[in-house]
């Protein structure tokens, strides 16, 4: 028969807090034995402590717990490793984006701004292109762009459309003023499709044919990682702001490679 534990005692054998015990009890993680009608003691059982110990170090590990529950209903071996694997690799990308961040934050303290010279006028003609729009948050946007980018160049492939361009996305005042707004991920094309390819285009769930408005923008290149982007922006906003030459409408990124970015901010004059 397993020996029943107060909840203080299991706590000292654990090392898990009464509180934290009872909310693992609460969303139905770890339950004890049994409980007290009347008092709502709570016991635990001896081999119970095993589990809780192991719930402690996937919580230590940040391991949410949902993917906890999951690991300690896991029917195997193979399944609790995927699950433990998936989230060591969620792991190691926010600790690269964490360097990444303590390395832009030192150069930003450390370096020089970008000189104002390498801003270049540009006249962008309209472009036919196929698109997809969502309204997005910024912690979503990175994901939902590359899987939206990604999306086109599939259907431009099954489609035969020849892309004329970068690839690119267009970010309205919104986005940046609320942390969210309708962000538009494209391809530019060579032609706009006609007859039965813009139909089949159009049968895409969220996938359309558009005419990228003819614009004028200052363009500033970014290069490196994506950490590091507002300091672009903030190179180029600034030289848009001393020239008094701000316009309306979205920004505009092509990714012109995976570490190069033109960054396009509307302006009310032509090409210099």
């Amino acid at each position: 028969m397993d020996v029943l534990l107060t909840i203080g005692e299991f706590s000292k054998m654990t090392y898990l807090s009464v509180k934290a015990l009872r909310h693992y009890h609460e969303v139905g993680l770890l339950e004890p034995v049994e409980v007290d009608a009347s008092s709502g003691y709570r016991r635990y059982g001896a081999t119970q402590v095993a589990t809780a110990q192991a719930i402690r170090r996937f919580r230590e590990l940040d391991l949410p717990i949902d993917d906890v529950r999951q690991v300690l209903a896991a029917p195997d071996t193979a399944e609790r490793n995927r699950v433990l694997v998936e989230h060591l690799d969620r792991m190691q990308e926010q600790l690269a984006r964490t360097q990444a961040s303590v390395t832009s934050l030192q150069e930003l303290l450390t370096g020089d701004p970008r000189p104002s010279a390498d801003v270049e006028l540009r006249h962008l003609a309209a472009t036919p292109a196929l698109a997809a729009r969502r309204v997005v948050g910024a912690d979503d946007s990175a994901d939902w762009l590359d899987s939206a980018l990604a999306g086109l160049h599939r259907r431009a492939d099954a489609l035969d459309l020849a892309v004329g361009g970068a690839d690119g996305a267009l970010w309205p005042d919104e986005f940046f003023e609320e942390d969210a707004g309708e962000v538009t991920a494209f391809l530019p094309l060579a032609a706009a499709p006609r007859g039965w390819a813009r139909d089949a285009v159009g049968g895409a769930a969220g996938v359309e044919v558009v005419e990228l408005p003819a614009a004028n923008v200052a363009v500033l290149v970014h290069e490196g990682s994506f950490v590091d982007a507002d300091q672009t922006y903030g190179a180029l906003g600034t030289v848009v702001a001393e020239r008094g030459i701000g316009g309306e409408g979205p920004i505009r990124e092509h990714y012109v490679a995976d570490d190069r970015i033109e960054v396009c901010w509307p302006v009310t004059v032509g090409r210099a």
